[in-house]
């Protein structure tokens, strides 16, 4: 009798050695490197699990599809990208893994700010552009102490808090929004808590983004959005591509009600080259040239979290073929 067959839909390729490291005799993985759903049509039907990371979606019509699956993990903590409600129609749970990489994000979203508010990166880009520059700092003033300014936080979750922690022990006030996180948070933190996304907006200096991405939180940081933000502040999203409309960011820059953004997620993945964003930032003569960090959905990469990723995926369908409880279910 064939081993159990386990799909790695995409983004792993090579050496499965942490996967079978798991499942021992139990499985057998395989590595599709699909990069689009298309790419899976033959090759998935009869998958006991299917490993799924953030380079495609698996919708309806994969789904369907499937003979003899019994669990879809998202090896990662978004979950947008599998239409579980229709997994759970044909009886197949969808979990994540809400807590590989909550270190590295905390610490990429408080980079991306140092960078941004200090005026690293651009000082950095604009001498790279114009060596016989002045070497002065006066190119990036007014820089503004960190210190009691507002940090604001859309989402306290496992990296919201992370994040919050951290900028508050750089001395900010750290302010955050989230509606379904119960009373009590703020305490334990020693953070504030405000009552709508447009108090946190007017009062932060930063606005960092944790949100999963939702039919609520779908473009929720829009142009309207940014208008209520204090001119001058910067934007931070390390969370869902597509919470931030982000055609509405380089007229901001461009106008100095951002003084800078820091994106490392995209709606769509790598970018088209004519994205509104993508053109902005690189187009010399735009001020997003130098105000603006793009980063490639790379906030949650480390080795130790990348192997954390593959293996506690591993080990949530090592117990679905196992019959034990799953974790993280999240259908």
């Amino acid at each position: 009798m064939s081993k159990p067959r386990v799909v790695v839909a995409d983004f792993i390729t090579g050496d499965l050695a942490p996967e079978r490291g798991v499942f021992g005799d139990l499985a057998e993985p395989v590595a599709l490197d699909a990069f689009s759903e298309a790419d899976l049509v033959g090759r998935i039907e009869d998958a006991t699990a299917v490993m799924l990371y953030h380079n495609i979606s698996i919708t309806r019509a994969t789904i369907e599809r499937l003979t003899r699956c019994n669990l879809i993990v998202r090896c990662g903590v978004g979950y947008d990208n599998v239409d579980r409600v229709f997994a759970r129609s044909r009886g197949i749970p969808v979990a994540n893994v809400p807590d590989y990489g909550t270190e590295e994000v905390a610490d990429s979203a408080i980079g991306l700010t140092l960078a941004l508010t200090r005026g690293i990166h651009y000082l950095n880009s604009a001498l790279r552009d114009a060596p016989a520059a002045e070497w002065t700092y006066r190119a990036v003033a007014p820089v503004y102490r960190l210190r009691g300014r507002v940090f604001g936080v859309v989402g306290l979750g496992r990296i919201g808090s992370a994040t919050a922690l951290r900028a508050n022990a750089l001395g900010m006030e750290v302010a955050f929004y989230d509606p379904y996180r119960p009373d009590g948070y703020d305490k334990a933190l020693g953070i504030r808590r405000v009552d709508t996304l447009a108090e946190l907006l007017a009062q932060s200096f930063v606005v960092s983004l944790h949100t999963p991405l939702t039919p609520e939180t779908q473009g929720l940081i829009d142009a309207a959005a940014i208008a209520k933000m204090p001119r001058g502040s910067f934007l931070v999203n390390t969370s869902r591509g597509a919470v931030v409309d982000t055609a509405a960011v380089p007229p901001a820059l461009a106008s100095g009600h951002l003084a800078g953004a820091g994106i490392d997620v995209l709606a769509v993945e790598p970018p088209a080259a004519d994205d509104p964003l993508i053109r902005a930032w690189r187009d010399p003569n735009h001020p997003a040239h130098h105000r603006l960090i793009v980063n490639p959905h790379s906030a949650f990469y480390s080795e130790e979290g990348l192997l954390d990723m593959r293996v506690k995926g591993a080990k949530a369908v090592r117990n679905a073929l196992l019959g034990l409880p799953l974790l993280n279910v999240v259908n």
